[in-house]
C-alpha cells in the first residue's frame, strides 16, 4: 500500500516543482546606426555595437554547432542600392571557445559594421529598414539571440551638405526586442516605453479553487452517467469475493479509491508536459479542437436519445475483468480502477473535455493535473464506499428502471453545453454564426423542451407512458421551465449576470435595448495608449479572452456594476486585449523569446506576448492599471476577484497615484 502513497507524492510532489520559464533580460549590446553621405551620390550605412566589458558578440560566419552569428539584413530599400557586402571597422579575433567546443570569431568593445550605397538617378533622399540580428555572452552565460529593428534615412536639404541624419536603437535596454512589425501607431520612443517589462511587489494569482470546485461537481456527474452506473455491481461483486478481514477491506478500499485518483491524476499530468502552461491557452480556443468537442457532445446526446448506443469493444472491458480476476494483491484492485475507467469513459469524456477545456482557459500550469483530481476524487469517494460496504449496493439494484430518462436529461444538458463550444471557436474566429440572441434561443428551446420531457409531454424511443408525475420530475420541470422565462430578456440585450460567464458578449448582439457602458474604448493596446497620452488620462489594461469563463463573470458582476462603470467612464481609458482573437495580423512577424523565435501572426497571439513579455504573466483575466509611460500605477495587478469593494479601492489608488505623478 505504501508503494501506491510514495507514487502518489512523487508525481505530486514532481508536479509542483515544475517552473514556469521567465527570462530574466539583459542587454550587454548597445546599437546605433547612422546614414554618412561620402559623396553627391554615395554614402554608407553605418552600424555601431558598443559592448559592455566581459560580453561579447560573434562573428557574422561560425561553425556549424556553433552560437548564432551577428547578422544586418535590410527589408527596404528606397532611392538607393546597395553595393558590395558588409564591413567590419576591425577583424574578429578568433580563439577556442570553451562553451561550443569551437574555434569562433568574436567581437569585444566597439565595433562598426558599414554597408556601402549609391543613390538612383534622381533621387533626393534615401530609406533603409531591415533588422540586427546578435547573440551576446560572457565567460558563463549568454542572452538570447537579439532582434533589433532598424529604420533609418537621409533627405537632402535645398543646399546639399555633409549633413548626417542618426537614428539611435529603438529599444530601451530592459525593454523586449520588437521586430519591424510592431505598429507604427506612434514613434518607436513611445511604443518601446509601452512595451518595456515591468514588476509587480506582487502576482495576480490565478483561481485554482474555481478549477478545483468544477472538477469535483463533474467527477460528481459523472456517477449519474449511464456508463458508469453499471460499474457499481461490478466493484461490489470484485470486493464480495475477496472476503477479507475489515482492516484489510478497508486498506484495499483506500487503495481502489487512490488508483481511480492516481489514473485521472497522470492524464492530467500527461496533458500538461505535452502541451505546455503557454500553450494550453492556444489549445482552448483552437477551431479544430473545439469544433470536435461541440460535435462530440452533439453525438453523444444523440446516442442518449435513444438513436443508437455508444459503447466501447466489450472485449476491452472483459479482458481487464478478466486480468483483474487472475492477479491478486495492488495490482488486482489497480486492473479494477483501470476497468472502472476503461468502461466509464465513453460518457465521461464531454464531462472530461469540459474540465480541460476550462483548465486551459486558466492558462496555469497545474491547472489540467488539479481539475483531473478533482473530478477523479468524486468519481473515487463513492466506489471506494461501496468496495468498503459491498451490501449497500444491494437496495440499488431496481435502478434501470430510471436509467433511460437519467440518458435523456444528459443528452440534453450535453446539447445546452456543446453550444458554448461552439460559441468559443465562433467568437474567436469572427464568423458570426453564433451571436448571443441566437445562443439564447436556443438554450430557451432546449430548457423548455427538457421542462416538456420531465413532465412527460415528449418521449423518445426507449421511453414509456408515465402513470404519474414524481415530485423529483416536477420540481425540474419547474426549475427548467422557470430559467428558460430567465434568459428571455436576454434576447432584447439583459445582462443575465447569473449566466453571463457562458454567454456570448453583449457586443454580438443584433438588437439591444440595455445600454452599455460608455467606456473610452479600445482593442488595440497602441491605440488606447495614444488616446491616453493625449488626452492626460490612465489607461485600465484587461488582458481577456472569448473562452475565459471567469472574464465573463468579472465583467457580469463587476465591470458591469454602476458604482464601476462610472469610476472607469469618467477616469479611465479602457483597453481591452483579447488574447484568443484569430484575427491575422496584416503583417506577421517573429520575437524572440526564451532564446527561440516565436512567430506573431494574429491578434491574440500579440496580445499574448505582451502580457507575458511585459508582466510576466499568462492568466485572464487579468486587469493592470498604467500611466501614459506604460507605467504600473498599483504595487500589484487586480485577478479574478469578483469583490467590488476591492476592485473600486484598487481603481481609486490608481487614480490617487496617477494625480500625484503628474
Amino acid at each position: 500500500m505504501h508503494r501506491f502513497f510514495n507514487l502518489f507524492i512523487a508525481l505530486a510532489v514532481s508536479l509542483y516543482l515544475l517552473p514556469e520559464a521567465r527570462a530574466q533580460i539583459v542587454d550587454p549590446v548597445d546599437w546605433s546606426w547612422s546614414v554618412d553621405m561620402t559623396s553627391d551620390t554615395e554614402g554608407v550605412v553605418r552600424f555601431t555595437a558598443k559592448i559592455d566589458k566581459g560580453w561579447h558578440i560573434y562573428s557574422t560566419s561560425v561553425p556549424d554547432g556553433g552560437p548564432r552569428p551577428t547578422s544586418i539584413t535590410f527589408s527596404k530599400v528606397e532611392g538607393a542600392r546597395l553595393v558590395d557586402g558588409l564591413e567590419e571597422s576591425v577583424k574578429p579575433d578568433v580563439k577556442f571557445d570553451e562553451m561550443f567546443n569551437l574555434n569562433i570569431g568574436t567581437w569585444s568593445g566597439t565595433v562598426v559594421f558599414t554597408q556601402k550605397f549609391v543613390l538612383l538617378d534622381g533621387s533626393r533622399g534615401c530609406d533603409f529598414e531591415g533588422k540586427i540580428v546578435a547573440m551576446a555572452c560572457n565567460s558563463s552565460s549568454c542572452t538570447p539571440p537579439k532582434t533589433v529593428p532598424f529604420n533609418v534615412s537621409h533627405n537632402f536639404s535645398p543646399a546639399p551638405g555633409a549633413d548626417t541624419v542618426t537614428a539611435t536603437e529603438s529599444t530601451e535596454s530592459t525593454a523586449p526586442v520588437l521586430t519591424d512589425s510592431v505598429p507604427q501607431t506612434q514613434s518607436d520612443a513611445d511604443t518601446a516605453r509601452w512595451w518595456a517589462p515591468v514588476e509587480f511587489q506582487s502576482k495576480a494569482p490565478a483561481s485554482v479553487w474555481y478549477i478545483l470546485i468544477w472538477g469535483f461537481i463533474g467527477g460528481l456527474l459523472a456517477l449519474l452517467t449511464p456508463c458508469v452506473w453499471p460499474m457499481i455491481p461490478l466493484t461490489v461483486s470484485f470486493f464480495l469475493k475477496k472476503g477479507q478481514s475489515r482492516g484489510r477491506a478497508i486498506a484495499d478500499a483506500v487503495i481502489y479509491g487512490l488508483a481511480i485518483v492516481l489514473i485521472y491524476l497522470v492524464l492530467g499530468i500527461a496533458i500538461t508536459l505535452i502541451f505546455g502552461a503557454g500553450q494550453l491557452n492556444q489549445l482552448a480556443t483552437n477551431a479544430v479542437f473545439n469544433i470536435i468537442f461541440f460535435a462530440l457532445l452533439v453525438v453523444f446526446a444523440v446516442s442518449f436519445f435513444g438513436a443508437f448506443e455508444i459503447r466501447l469493444p466489450s472485449s476491452w472491458g472483459a479482458r481487464m475483468d478478466a486480468k483483474a480476476e487472475r492477479t491478486t494483491g495492488i495490482i488486482s484492485i489497480f486492473f479494477m480502477a483501470f476497468t472502472l475507467t476503461l468502461v466509464s469513459f465513453s460518457c465521461t469524456a464531454p464531462l472530461i473535455g469540459t474540465l480541460l477545456v476550462e483548465a486551459a482557459s486558466q492558462d496555469n500550469l497545474l491547472g489540467p493535473a488539479l481539475g483531473m483530481g478533482a473530478f477523479a476524487l468524486a468519481l473515487a469517494i463513492p466506489f471506494a464506499l461501496l468496495a468498503l460496504f459491498p451490501s449497500l449496493i444491494n437496495g440499488m439494484r431496481g435502478s434501470n428502471s430510471w436509467l433511460g430518462s437519467v440518458k435523456v436529461v444528459l443528452g440534453f444538458l450535453e446539447l445546452i453545453l456543446s453550444l458554448k463550444f461552439l460559441s468559443v471557436v465562433d467568437l474567436a474566429y469572427g464568423w458570426g454564426i453564433l451571436d448571443r440572441e441566437i445562443f439564447i434561443a436556443l438554450w430557451i428551446v432546449l430548457f423548455v423542451l427538457l421542462g416538456m420531457y420531465l413532465l412527460g409531454k415528449l418521449k423518445f424511443v426507449h421511453d414509456v407512458d408515465l402513470p404519474h408525475v414524481s415530485l423529483t420530475r416536477f420540481f425540474l420541470a419547474l426549475a427548467s421551465w422557470s430559467f428558460a422565462v430567465y434568459l428571455l430578456p436576454g434576447l432584447w440585450g439583459a445582462p443575465l449576470k447569473g449566466v453571463s460567464a457562458f454567454l456570448p458578449p453583449l457586443d454580438t448582439q443584433d438588437f439591444n435595448l440595455y445600454q452599455a457602458p460608455q467606456y473610452k474604448h479600445f482593442s488595440d493596446f497602441e491605440e488606447g495608449m495614444t488616446y491616453a497620452q493625449e488626452h492626460n488620462m490612465p489607461v485600465l489594461i484587461d488582458f481577456s479572452g472569448y473562452g475565459c469563463v471567469n472574464c465573463r463573470k468579472m465583467e457580469g458582476a463587476v465591470l458591469d456594476n454602476d458604482r464601476v462603470k462610472k469610476l472607469i467612464e469618467n477616469n479611465f481609458v479602457f483597453i481591452t486585449l483579447m488574447v484568443d482573437d484569430r484575427t491575422p495580423l496584416a503583417a506577421p512577424y517573429d520575437v524572440e523569446e526564451n532564446g527561440k523565435t516565436v512567430s506573431i501572426t494574429n491578434i491574440g497571439e500579440k496580445w499574448s506576448y505582451l502580457q507575458r513579455s511585459k508582466f510576466e504573466a499568462s492568466v485572464q483575466p487579468y486587469y493592470v492599471l498604467l500611466d501614459n509611460e506604460g507605467r504600473p500605477l498599483t504595487t500589484e495587478p487586480y485577478g479574478y476577484d469578483e469583490n467590488i469593494d476591492k476592485f473600486i479601492e484598487w481603481l481609486e489608488s490608481g487614480i490617487e497615484n496617477y494625480e500625484q505623478s503628474e
